[in-house]
């Protein structure tokens, strides 16, 4: 199988090549780090040179994929150069590669190679002093720590300050997604609040347009069919009233229609009065005091739904309506005559949307909520019981 070899990044092949180039400018005018004659050098002339200038070169090409291979091979093309006449761009070229292993490297290596540098910088500044025993021995220290220790530290610096920048972007993608997040739930929880407003306004009127138009087509009675057309328009104005509301919630203002005041528990007569006209029998028996206006809205709109699912669904018989008031919460029971046959005309077709729509106001209020079949003493209802907590300081 063979081997891949690392693709050089396009701007490391630019620093290699300009490397090259100009320690071959150097060389070719004859410019050295030093004299020919001096003891360190053991590779006299000037061909010498070119060996550690290609390596390093040679490195520069991965100094980005191979940080750490790339330093430890120019490192020993450095200590080839210090024997030769030396050539200062092939100095350079290795304080690059200390740069670039700091900055490109893995985290442990980055950490690691400032304090080697630091130390070998303490090691050329302590070991010529006290074995030549003259202050120049200092200035080889302090060559070794710009070859060595400025690079790395200042390779440590900026991969700090890229690290940071890159925690801020991902801070800040996190951030957008969440805000994405919170602005998609917004968004389905209002569109969940108007369907159920739009659902629990004008079912009512729609059902009974349902039924009575329905009576009105498949009874032969002049007189049944009058009556059933006068109320169905009285529920088509109602449930045009009520259109022109929600219109009204949804706009702050436009031209005469103004939003509305949400309905309370003082409005349970006239819709009562509005389900007998409709052909329910209904008994009411309400007692409360101030409650909050999300409370007082969500009962309402309990009691408009049960009614609502009275008149598409229950039995002929009598529906029963109670509302009470106890220590921290407020009690809503609704029944109905549930099984048997009905014979004061056709149904209307339910959805089911009416239970989700009532168990989802319970749900947001923290309550309780449980409708089905019971046993009774006048026999078999349909019950729906409502318990929605008051919490104190929230009456207004």
């Amino acid at each position: 199988m063979a081997v891949r070899l690392p693709r050089p990044h396009p701007d490391d092949v630019r620093i290699a090549l300009a490397g090259l180039l100009g320690g071959l400018l150097l060389w070719g005018i004859g410019l050295g780090t030093r004299p020919g004659d001096e003891p360190m050098v053991l590779w006299e002339g000037r061909w010498p040179v070119l060996l550690p200038l290609f390596v390093m070169a040679g490195c520069e090409l991965l100094r980005r994929v191979r940080p750490r291979t790339v330093l430890l091979v120019g490192t020993v093309a450095l200590t080839c150069d210090t024997v030769t006449q030396g050539s200062l761009v092939t100095v350079v070229m290795f304080t690059d590669l200390v740069y670039a292993s700091v900055l490109y490297g893995p985290p442990a290596s980055a950490r690691r190679i400032p304090w080697i540098m630091g130390l070998l910088s303490v090691i050329g500044t302590v070991v010529p002093t006290a074995v030549w025993r003259v202050p120049e021995g200092v200035l080889i220290g302090v060559v070794i720590g710009l070859v060595t220790l400025a690079p790395a530290a200042t390779g440590w610096i900026v991969r700090n300050h890229r690290d940071a920048a890159e925690a801020a972007r991902l801070r800040a993608q996190q951030t957008a997604l969440l805000a994405e997040m919170d602005r998609s739930q917004a968004v389905s929880s209002e569109r969940a609040r108007m369907a159920r407003e739009l659902h629990d306004m004008v079912a009512n009127h729609l059902s009974a347009i349902a039924i009575h138009s329905t009576a009105a087509l498949s009874l032969d009675d002049p007189d049944t069919s009058k009556e059933a057309l006068g109320v169905i328009r009285q529920n088509s104005v109602g449930g045009l009233a009520e259109m022109r509301r929600l219109i009204g919630i949804l706009r702050d203002s436009s031209g005469d229609t103004e939003p509305a005041a949400a309905p309370t528990l003082d409005g349970l007569g006239a819709l009562v009065d509005h389900a007998r006209a409709n052909g329910l029998d209904v008994d009411l028996d309400c007692t409360h005091t101030a409650l909050p206006t999300p409370v007082e809205l969500a009962a309402y709109r309990i009691v408009q739904e049960s009614l609502t699912n009275a008149l598409k669904h229950a039995s002929a018989g009598r529906v029963t309506v109670g509302i009470a008031q106890r220590d921290h919460a407020l009690d809503v029971r609704v029944t109905s005559p549930y099984g048997g046959a009905r014979d004061d005309g056709p149904r209307a077709p339910g959805s089911g949307a009416g239970l989700v729509g009532m168990r989802e106001r319970v749900a947001l209020l923290h309550g309780s909520f449980e409708a089905g079949p019971e046993d009774s003493a006048d026999g078999k209802i349909w019950a729906v019981h409502v318990t929605l907590p008051v919490t104190e300081g929230e009456s207004e």
